[in-house]
């Protein structure tokens, strides 16, 4: 018999959730609310398929070159969402725009504090 996989709880942080009303806050403006929700949804989506296979995602370049590989990510280009997986959770930290600098977004929110 076949095992299944173990699913994880994926929780999002306060500073997550900030980062996604900003992407939908941005998006409605620049676009319309239709827009903004789609867009919302296929990062959720995104997210979300971390329950099952979360060490999928990629060490972020910038961390690696610090030595730092407890941190992994996903995209949905232009985003990007920062995790760690922490037992049977995912915890998502960051979502942010891929083209923003990332090496003083990750240092802000997960290196010092």
């Amino acid at each position: 018999m076949a095992r299944r996989p173990t699913r994880h709880d994926v929780l999002l942080t306060a500073g997550a959730e900030r980062d996604l009303d900003a992407i939908h806050d941005y998006i409605r403006a620049s676009d319309c609310e239709a827009g903004a929700s789609r867009v919302l949804d296929a990062l959720m989506a995104v997210v979300e398929s971390l329950s099952e296979l979360p060490e999928r995602g990629s060490i972020p370049k910038e961390l690696a070159a610090l030595g730092i590989k407890e941190y992994r990510q996903v995209f949905f280009k232009p985003w990007r969402a920062i995790y760690r997986v922490d037992g049977n959770q995912v915890v998502i930290l960051v979502i942010a725009d891929g083209r923003r600098d990332m090496q003083s977004v990750l240092a802000r929110r997960l290196l010092d504090g």
